[in-house]
């Protein structure tokens, strides 16, 4: 047995939506580098691309993360990070926290187990329901992360996470902040199905046929397998979303002209650009908000049931 023991009493609604925020938090500061090489590798190639982009070549994920340091420094690596821990507490305390919730909704009354469908429902529902609070959250985190400064006499188009808010909405509109909503619906609801789905299934098969317990090796085991799963399917519309959201205002008219001028351009290969980050960084980051998640659950069960027997009647 490994880390806390499960609890007598489920965790709550509220114990799991903070539970997955901080987690999450927690998974995105020790592989925030790989999420950023991604995004460099996803818009690399990219027509129009900007000229100090064009000046600087990445290979690979090690090449990539080497190059930045080399050039921008190690803080590059973090670009955006406050956005991505904005984003992270509104977005995988919806999308995963909800989960359990919306798919008992989901579940007719009286069956024993969720089908797949209404897991998949489940998992397409809370996707959807996060990018939709989180979507600003996303925009300023991608721009960052895109963003190159190659030397101290550099310009820097925003001065911090804030500054990018109101310059975004003062430019583009506030739609300008909820620019590539369409993609990254589609992206999440097929990452979220991919990664819960693929999570709870394995789970509870692992645990079912007296494979493991409801431990860290079980956790393990399946948060890896959800990670490989999602960052396959995931891949093509992640790289249409990050250079839909990365472009200039006119640079594409749609999610589906970004696509097309993609395919055109530079062949179907150009969807799975930054595939080796990706799963790189989604097996190590569904590992650890996986594994911290369910301790996480545990511990603040376990600290809500000692809370309410103290101010119980001896």
């Amino acid at each position: 047995m490994v880390g806390l023991k499960p609890t007598d009493v489920p965790p709550t609604t509220a114990v799991k939506f903070v539970g997955a925020g901080t987690a999450a938090c927690f998974a995105d500061l020790l592989t925030f580098p790989l999420d950023t090489a991604k995004v460099r590798l996803q818009i690399q190639g990219e027509s129009q691309t900007e000229k100090a982009i064009q000046n600087v070549r990445y290979r690979g994920v090690l090449g990539t993360i080497t190059t930045m340091v080399k050039t921008e420094g190690p803080s590059s690596l973090y670009n955006g990070l406050v956005a991505g821990l904005q984003r992270q507490m509104s977005f995988a305390s919806i999308r995963i926290g909800l989960y359990d919730s919306v798919k008992q909704f989901y579940t007719p009354k009286g069956a024993e187990n969720s089908s797949i469908i209404v897991r998949i429902l489940a998992g397409c529902t809370t996707g959807a329901m996060a990018v939709t609070c989180a979507q600003p959250t996303d925009v300023v985190k991608v721009r960052f992360q895109a963003s190159v400064r190659l030397g101290p006499g550099s310009s820097r188009k925003y001065s911090g996470t804030m500054d990018a808010y109101r310059t975004i909405a003062r430019e583009e509109g506030i739609r300008g902040l909820w620019k590539g909503t369409l993609p990254n619906v589609t992206r999440n609801a097929i990452v979220n199905c991919a990664e819960m789905v693929t999570y709870d299934m394995i789970k509870e098969a692992l645990i079912d046929h007296h494979l493991m317990t409801d431990n860290f090796p079980c956790h393990f085991v399946s948060a890896f397998s959800a990670g490989f799963c999602a960052t396959v399917v995931a891949s093509p519309v992640d790289v249409v979303k990050t250079r839909y959201i990365n472009s200039p205002p006119g640079r594409y008219s749609s999610t589906m002209d970004c696509m097309l001028k993609t395919l055109s351009q530079e062949g179907p290969t150009a969807f799975y650009k930054g595939f080796t980050p990706s799963f790189l960084r989604l097996g190590s980051w569904n590992v650890m908000m996986f594994v911290t998640y369910e301790q996480l659950k545990r511990a603040l069960m376990k600290l809500q049931m000692s809370w309410e027997s103290s101010f119980q009647p001896k």
